[in-house]
């Protein structure tokens, strides 16, 4: 993933700032960590690798891991910079469930693990082109058995209607700054899963008008 003018990376990870130990820091990744996990706690499996896709610095998946020690977790992004900060966030953590990051392009044909027993994505799809819902739906196919679940949060329309007038906003800047981003409408989501053989079986509201959506693997 290549760096540009329009962001951090070419997914827009921008916004970031400098915290504690030097480390970088998602103002919106501190405010959303905890009502994901509390979205999403009693729907993960038991036991097995969680991928998240777009780890950025690191910050939800040491929190993930840090409440759910039964769980592998495995951070990804595409970009370096990204990357190397989510390995010190987890260096400094000192948590024995959480693997070193790897690279992941969502878009690339080959994906850099073979199964997961659940993936995470959070803030992506609006800030990145359309061909990364496409490319994290394949590779979801791809890497989940059958019956294992994604989880994937952010802002979205609901029948190409914004769900409040500061989503729309949001889409008016996200637009502004890249013509290929914007908050996606949930049913075009759904059937990009659809053709993958991955299915929406729940949504969950959660807070600053943003949605959970709990897709699952087909058999």
């Amino acid at each position: 993933m290549t760096t540009s003018s329009s962001g951090r990376n070419r997914y827009g990870k921008g916004g970031l700032t400098e915290g504690v130990e030097g480390l970088l820091v998602s103002p919106s990744a501190e405010r959303n960590k905890a009502p994901i996990l509390d979205a999403i706690r009693a729907r993960l499996p038991a036991s097995g690798v969680v991928v998240e896709i777009a780890s950025g610095t690191g910050q939800h998946i040491v929190h993930f891991a840090r409440e759910l020690p039964g769980l592998i977790w495995q951070p990804t992004d595409a970009d370096d910079e990204l990357r190397a900060a989510a390995g010190e966030r987890i260096r400094l953590a000192a948590l024995s469930n959480v693997r070193a990051p790897l690279r992941l392009d969502v878009l690339a044909p080959d994906w850099p693990l073979a199964e997961a027993d659940a993936i995470v994505c959070i803030n992506m799809l609006h800030v990145a082109p359309w061909s990364a819902t496409q490319g994290l739906m394949k590779g979801a196919a791809r890497v989940l058995r059958p019956g294992a679940r994604l989880f994937i949060y952010g802002a979205f329309k609901r029948g190409d209607r914004h769900c409040a007038p500061s989503n729309e906003a949001f889409d008016a800047s996200l637009r502004e700054r890249n013509p290929e981003w914007g908050v996606r409408d949930l049913d075009d989501v759904e059937r990009c899963a659809e053709q993958h053989g991955v299915v929406l079986v729940e949504i969950v509201e959660m807070p600053a008008n943003n949605l959970t959506l709990i897709f699952e693997r087909k058999a």
